[in-house]
């Protein structure tokens, strides 16, 4: 009973079209989340294509009706060979984002898992059900190098509403704390550094949006007539934008601005590369906090976009002042920002500036989250990556995007280790979205090497008193 027979196993269900076999058939299930409506398909794909499998390793099964009107279920799978043993939590989300079907290159669709060299395309290959069947799959391969045996528990919690800002997600977490009481998350999402080499992230930044809006009058006046004695409101809100960040992307309020970047931080920035990819956009010089580095500013800092404007007939402008002006905006920040107040800081800075008749809204916001570089577990597990893979891996304190990463480490109180196999020219949300074969293949032997290394004794960081049965001793 090797490790090597482990990784083997899980490098065999990609060579055998066993993964792919899998990956078509969920692809397959229309469960888009972010319509509005749960669909029925959501709980399809929970119930039909996810519970047999895992109740073929030995999960029990139950589907969690999310307690927030509209939201789609949830899927609770716990394996208990010892409630003695320690336990680990992990996590998918079965829903996708809107096809978009009309806008794929000929050949390809949303709905159908397509082959063209090494990219694979449909919806959902990226993000996120191709990551959470090679998670899946990965396990599935030491359980059958093991002989049914892991040496610890493992709870899986799929969601369907992810792509929709995971309504009920907190509220089922809380419902069901017991149930998913665990010492340890690990789950796979989002996108590596680069397709190069794998990446181990700890968190993510969170993300607040928000809507700027200036209601000047009930109507449009003729600018030739009224221009210079009416207020323009597209005008005066591009000056309050401006307040907020400068030309060059700078924060310019100072309690939205990040505190100090840990040492630990920017050592472990210090050789990341951003960008560089064949398919990635070139990095706009001098854009965004000065004096840091790419990554820094990407990953261990705030920032303030501006999604969307409108004011007046953009498709059709006419010669009219416009009547008010809207300016949606977000700021993604890191640990330490305090972004429950954001209405109130910006309401402040407004005032300060001249602008209080422009209303603030809050519309979504989510937590960041960033578990210490120096825990235990990120050395685990940065050891158990590089041995399976054979390549140094990109350790990210955070994701620069935004997962629901604060439900397990605040609420559940877990040290959270995210494992992703995707990469940035994924075209995740996007049409043509694709995983890269070569990936997932690496990803399975990844994930495999993750669940043999956690049954251990002695190498698994577990607390004292959590140890799992003697299985073997060592990484080879």
């Amino acid at each position: 009973m090797q490790r090597t027979e482990s990784l083997a196993a899980a490098a065999a269900y990609f060579d055998d079209g066993g993964f792919f076999a899998d990956l078509q058939r969920r692809v397959a299930f229309r469960t888009e989340s972010d319509t509005g409506a749960a669909t029925p398909a959501l709980g399809a794909y929970l119930r039909d294509e996810l519970v047999p499998p895992l109740a073929a390793l030995g999960f029990e099964c139950e589907i969690v009706e999310n307690p927030v009107a509209g939201g789609g279920p949830f899927l609770i799978a716990r394996r208990i060979e010892d409630p003695a043993l320690p336990t680990v939590l992990s996590y998918g989300h079965g829903d996708v984002v809107s096809g978009q079907d009309a806008h794929w290159d000929e050949g390809l669709g949303p709905w159908a898992l397509t082959v063209r060299g090494d990219r694979w395309y449909g919806r959902g290959t990226a993000d996120n059900k191709g990551q959470h069947t090679i998670a899946l799959g990965g396990l599935a391969a030491v359980l059958r190098a093991r002989g049914g045996r892991l040496g610890y528990n493992i709870t899986w919690l799929i969601e369907t509403g992810e792509e929709a800002a995971s309504p009920g997600l907190h509220a089922v977490c809380e419902q069901q704390r017991d149930r998913l009481r665990a010492d340890l998350f690990i789950a796979s999402d989002g996108p590596r550094v680069s397709a190069e080499r794998p990446t181990l992230f700890l968190g993510s930044r969170g993300a607040v949006n928000f809507s700027l809006r200036l209601r000047a009058r009930a109507r449009g006046y003729h600018s030739g007539n009224w221009g210079g004695v009416l207020a323009n409101p597209a005008t005066v809100l591009s000056h309050a934008v401006a307040s907020l960040v400068d030309a060059r992307g700078r924060i310019r309020v100072e309690a939205l601005r990040p505190p100090g970047i840990p040492q630990g931080v920017r050592e472990a920035l210090a050789d990341i590369a951003i960008g560089g990819g064949a398919d990635d956009p070139a990095l706009d010089e001098g854009w965004g906090e000065p004096g840091l580095s790419p990554a820094e500013r990407l990953v261990a800092w705030n920032t303030i976009e501006v999604l969307a404007l409108g004011a007046g007939s953009p498709q059709r402008p006419v010669n009219a002042i416009p009547s008010e002006a809207v300016a949606h905006c977000q700021l993604r920040f890191v640990v330490g920002t305090p972004w429950r107040e954001l209405a109130d800081i910006v309401r402040a800075h407004l005032d300060a500036h001249g602008f209080g008749d422009v209303e603030v809204q809050v519309t979504l916001e989510g937590a960041a989250t960033r578990l210490d570089v120096e825990n235990p577990w990120v050395d685990w597990a940065r050891r158990s990556i590089e041995e399976s893979s054979g390549q140094r891996v990109d350790l990210l304190p955070n994701l620069a995007g935004s997962l629901p990463n604060d439900v397990f480490a605040d609420l559940l109180g877990l040290p959270t280790l995210w494992v992703p196999h995707s990469y940035p020219a994924c075209a995740q949300h996007a049409p043509n979205e694709h995983l890269l074969a070569p990936l997932a293949r690496e990803g399975l032997q990844i994930m495999a090497g993750l669940y043999w290394d956690l049954g251990e004794p002695g190498l698994a960081p577990w607390a004292a008193g959590r140890l799992p049965a003697s299985v073997s001793s060592s990484f080879s």
